[in-house]
């Protein structure tokens, strides 16, 4: 059984130390690796990259060892216990890496422990130690590890894990954390904040999660598959960002995000919405895609790429039943839902990639295009987790339309909780898309096909009219009236006047504006704008960031445009032709005043 020690061992240069010992090394030399990415987060990251030094001994005396390649080594034979040491640089500020500083230290497995090769499949023990100072004595430890022998609850010692795979998909969370604790259907589930922040209504964060923990586990059946959960959340002044584990989940939140005691108890900001959201996606994940998931991870090779096709499933999915969750179980409106869904529409329709890249290519190349997008992504690549949400959307009404409404998309995850993910099997490709078949019938397999093959496979825009005309519900494009209108449930926004297009995203410069992205085939594209170009007047005038879009309004489509910009230190002109704005802003309303027997079943009302 491997054994290892990991101490923070020094905050203020962010370094932790690791010891680990081997009883019986490999009489070969004993290999050991650090992952390189780390599974929920689809890139190579080169982990390895942050080790300091290395050190061995056995029996008191230095072994040698030699790099194989850039995240393994070997260690010479020895007869006797392996004594490997090393320091791990820990001052990346994400749910994926470690982080290390005077106020807290937080990290992944994936990211600190070497995997002793030929035995990763056995038991180990984590021996967590304080670090050394009197400003650390009210640190604790929030961790989905088991803690063994005398060590309590959320405190420093010994730990358990059953394997590596468990040792790497615990993180862990040491600080003087704020603790707030509720049961979801007899599960203990705790969220660890770290940070600051002030005024937090605990009660009602606690029973907004109570309710969505307990729907995530009844959607799938009880009992739930974890003895207890940890939600560990860095609160920051901005930040948003998690990562799925297998009883727990790391996040990042901003503070305006948080419940505060002075807040409306009738209604939920939208940026507590927001954080609902991805408490509730995360903890979605506890099944899809950490215990249902691809055969590919069946186990996670996490020293290469895994590709796989079915991320639109396990996000996609994932991110249907995340804010949908939220309004079943009562926590948010089902106006505010409303909202949710039709900013996810307008995303997926501003993005131009869905034009070249189906949702299957997206999740293949997640690992060079997704993890990787550079200033032509939003030309170039399609969100599997967005328009996966709308092709999970459109499949869970497709089933409920062949199927009399007997069945839904619930079932079919039911049945991959039943059959594959409660056993430990992973699913292909055309697991989920089988399964549809044989619920809906050998009548509807035409349709059914058809579907799978212009959803998944195909770059054609989903109909999204036929769902929503089910539920009683229009859907309206029109271009977006501000910089930060994402689409909304028509009773929540004013319908805006004639807007005018330029075809960029960009960003305030003391100069004027820089450009972010440029849209294929916008004004901005065809007068040959790009993105890092600083744009700094219009018609001699010079652009204010905070009145761009004003002046833009006041123009009339054709009218021409002299815009003089900086391309890194050149003066170039531009001659813009300003369009009428596309309209790629999608706005939800109910088409009959008294809500169908359908729409209440599917939001619980």
């Amino acid at each position: 059984m491997p054994y290892y020690k990991i101490q923070a061992i020094n905050p203020n240069a962010h370094l932790f130390e690791i010891q680990i010992k081997v009883q019986k090394p490999s009489s070969k030399g004993q290999v050991c690796y650090l992952p390189n990415w780390i599974p929920g987060s689809y890139m190579i990251r080169d982990f390895a990259k942050h080790i300091q030094w290395i050190k061995a001994e056995c029996e008191g005396q230095d072994v040698l060892f030699k790099q194989l390649d850039k995240s393994s080594w070997q260690f010479a034979p020895c007869n006797g216990e392996l004594k490997i040491s090393y320091q791990v640089y820990a001052w990346d500020l994400s749910v994926r890496g470690a982080h290390l500083d005077q106020t807290h230290g937080f990290f992944n497995g994936t990211s600190v422990f070497f995997a002793v090769k030929g035995q990763e499949d056995k038991g180990h023990q984590i021996d967590i130690v304080m670090p050394d100072g009197e400003q650390y004595k009210n640190w604790r430890v929030a961790t989905g590890l088991l803690p063994i022998e005398s060590t309590k609850e959320f405190g420093f010692g010994l730990y358990h894990a059953n394997d590596y795979d468990e040792l790497i998909d615990c993180p862990v969370e040491m600080s003087d954390f704020t603790l707030v604790s509720f049961e979801a259907c007899g599960v203990p589930h705790h969220m660890a904040l770290t940070g600051r922040f002030e005024k937090l209504d605990e009660d009602r964060l606690a029973n907004d999660l109570r309710k969505i923990c307990e729907h995530h586990i009844k959607f799938f059946g009880e009992p739930a598959p974890m003895s207890r959960y940890i939600f560990q959340t860095y609160v920051l002044g901005k930040g948003f960002g998690g990562l799925e584990h297998r009883n727990s989940t790391a996040l990042h939140c901003s503070r305006e995000d948080l419940p505060l005691l002075s807040d409306d108890s009738e209604t939920v900001k939208k940026n507590y919405q927001t954080f609902l959201d991805l408490c509730s996606h995360e903890y979605f994940h506890t099944w899809n895609v950490k215990r249902i998931k691809p055969a590919v991870f069946v186990p996670y090779d996490t020293e290469k790429e895994s590709y796989t096709e079915l991320l639109w499933a396990f996000e996609g999915i994932t991110s249907y039943y995340d804010s949908l969750a939220c309004v079943q179980s009562g926590v948010i409106t089902p106006e505010n839902y409303l909202t949710a869904l039709a900013k996810t529409i307008t995303s997926v329709r501003r993005a131009k990639g869905r034009l070249v890249q189906s949702v299957t290519g997206s999740s293949f190349n997640a690992w060079t295009k997704y993890y990787k997008q550079d200033e032509n992504a939003p030309n170039a690549v399609v969100s599997y987790y967005t328009k996966g949400a709308l092709i999970a959307f459109c499949l869970d009404f497709l089933i409920r339309d062949k199927t009399n409404h007997d069945n839904s998309l619930k079932d079919v995850m039911r049945y991959l909780w039943k059959e594959f993910g409660s056993k430990g099997i992973g699913i292909d490709t055309q697991t989920i898309q089988n399964y549809v078949l044989e619920l809906c019938g050998k009548n509807n397999r035409a349709v059914v096909q058809g579907f799978f093959t212009k959803a998944l496979y195909s770059t054609e825009e989903l109909d999204l009219e036929n769902p929503l005309k089910q539920l009683c519900l229009q859907l309206d494009y029109q271009a977006r009236h501000s910089k930060s209108d994402r689409g909304a449930f028509k009773e929540q926004y004013s319908s805006p006047k004639r807007k005018l297009g330029f075809g960029i995203e960009y960003l305030s410069s003391a100069m004027g504006i820089k450009v972010k992205n440029v849209y294929l085939d916008s004004p901005a594209s065809l007068a040959g704008i790009s993105a890092g170009d600083n744009l700094i007047s219009i018609n001699g005038l010079k652009i204010e960031h905070a009145s761009f879009e004003q002046r833009l309004n006041e123009m009339e489509p054709g009218d021409k445009l002299d815009v003089l910009g900086f391309r890194r230190d050149e003066l170039i002109t531009f001659d813009v032709v300003i369009q009428e704005a596309e309209a790629d802003t999608a706005y939800l309303s109910y088409s009959s005043e008294s809500r169908n027997e359908l729409f209440k079943n599917w939001l619980n009302i």
